[in-house]
């Protein structure tokens, strides 16, 4: 049993990988299909996003795609940088001038105010058009330094319930509580039963 995940990012192929293979899926990725056409994210919502990633990439590939859209709200920065975490800092999509740029915009502002939260939402779709989709949060704050060398983008920044950066837990710590997790075990309930096998 095979699934497409609509994404380039290593990081989150590899995620979904180790959670979709526990189910026994095998997982392709855009960087198996060079040639699969980019989406462009024009979406207001990581729903709109993900719905977009997934559709257009079912019917190119006719054959079920999982999409991801997920990314950093950070409430003392009224939600931002929200869809456009990936690219806060400019274009060229850098994880370490992201976080720069995070540090400088909450310069200032105090530990109990730098809230934040992890969101991801999964969509999955089929050539024949139909969807299914969950989100998954995971609440933190944002530290006043980078901490911990696994995971990617905002985790050195993110400080989880446990007082560590999601830099600094195992994967399978991490899994437990991230927001890709939690979006991953809502799925699991009604991913079968969506594609029929």
């Amino acid at each position: 049993m095979k699934v497409i995940v609509a994404t380039h990012n290593a990081g989150k192929v590899k995620e979904l990988e180790s959670m979709l293979g526990r189910l026994g899926y095998t997982v392709e990725s855009l960087l198996d299909h060079a040639d699969a056409p980019e989406t462009d994210e024009t979406g207001e919502t990581f729903e709109e996003n993900a719905l977009l990633k997934a559709t257009e990439a079912a019917a190119y590939f006719g054959h079920a795609v999982l999409a991801d859209d997920s990314g950093l709200e950070v409430d003392a920065l009224d939600g931002a940088p929200g869809v456009y975490s990936a690219r806060f800092a400019g274009l060229e999509k850098s994880d370490a001038a992201n976080n720069a740029l995070l540090l400088e915009k909450l310069e200032g502002i105090p530990e109990e105010e730098r809230t934040a939260r992890f969101v991801c939402v999964l969509a999955l779709a089929k050539p024949t058009g139909e969807t299914l989709t969950v989100r998954g949060t995971m609440e933190g704050r944002i530290g006043f330094e980078a901490a911990g060398s696994n995971g990617f983008g905002y985790d050195p920044l993110f400080v989880t319930a446990s007082g560590q950066t999601a830099a600094e837990l195992t994967k399978e710590e991490k899994a437990m509580i991230s927001h890709r997790g939690n979006a991953l075990r809502k799925l699991e309930q009604d991913l079968t039963t969506f594609l029929g096998v």
